[in-house]
């Protein structure tokens, strides 16, 4: 594979990791739309380190909080910083257990072009109704272990390639009645457990297949997903101050209708032949 799919790939990732039109969605057609091979285990990996960066980079006051907060909670001193921390573990636990039984007993099954289109379109047309009707009056700090369960719940969903966990989190945290910058803060923070626990978990399926040939290129998706992923968030949490979702779920209908299309009106297939 040659670098510039390491670039292209390194994009792809960081940006659709963060806006919500979902960044699995992407990493499965792409490859197919200019017959690319599968990236392979390494790359997958390092993808997941850059967007983690980047998350940790962006939010380094909050995750500064939240470790000091945890600090006093060690030394048995109470701080209400180390709330933050509870929550996102409470969010965390339904994807944490889910994921695991689906990557176990589902596989591969749920990576289809079919379901891709489907979830684009319909979960993003549940991200407008969500953001239309949902009011905007509560922030991160008036959130509750139930609210936060609810979230975790519905980013269960982001298993399946096309939802976006972004997205699906946002969501949910817009029915909730959180702001719109508020339920993007609170998404972006939830993915550090998320990302962190998937990287792990492939780190250790590549630790446990030996197989280190492509490290170099493995660092170039690792910093390319870091920098996009970066101004991905810089750019969302500056777009959500002053506007709405409605063009990513314009976005998401729109790429679900092409895809439709080239599926059934058999240009999909012929792409590569």
């Amino acid at each position: 594979m040659p670098n510039i799919d390491i670039l292209v790939l390194a994009i792809v990732q960081g940006i659709t990791e963060f806006l919500p039109i979902s960044s699995s969605g992407h990493l499965i057609l792409v490859p197919k739309l200019f017959c690319w091979p599968d990236q392979g285990l390494t790359l997958d990996v390092a993808a997941h380190v850059g967007t983690l960066v980047a998350v940790l980079i962006y939010f380094w006051r909050d995750v500064g909080n939240m470790a000091g907060g945890l600090a006093k909670l060690a030394r048995g001193k109470r701080d209400n910083r180390a709330r933050m921390v509870w929550l996102l573990l409470v969010a965390s636990v339904p994807a944490l257990a889910i994921g695991f039984a689906l990557d176990k007993w589902a596989g591969d099954a749920l990576r289809d072009d079919r379901i891709i289109a489907a979830t684009l379109i319909g979960f993003g047309i549940l991200l407008y109704i969500a953001d239309r009707v949902g009011l905007t009056v509560r922030r991160i700090e008036h959130m509750t272990a139930g609210s936060a369960l609810a979230i975790g719940f519905f980013q269960c969903l982001a298993f399946v390639p096309g939802t976006s966990r972004s997205g699906i989190t946002m969501t949910m945290a817009r029915i909730l009645g959180y702001e719109r910058k508020e339920a993007a803060r609170f998404s972006f923070l939830l993915s550090i457990p998320t990302i962190a626990a998937a990287g792990l978990y492939k780190g250790i399926e590549l630790v446990r297949s030996g197989n280190f040939a492509e490290m170099e290129r493995a660092v170039m998706m690792a910093g390319f997903s870091a920098v996009t992923g970066f101004l991905a968030i810089a750019f969302m949490m500056y777009w959500l101050r002053r506007a709405s979702f409605a063009p990513f779920v314009v976005y998401r209908i729109a790429l679900g209708g092409v895809l439709l299309w080239a599926i059934y009106g058999g240009g999909w297939q012929s792409v590569c032949s």
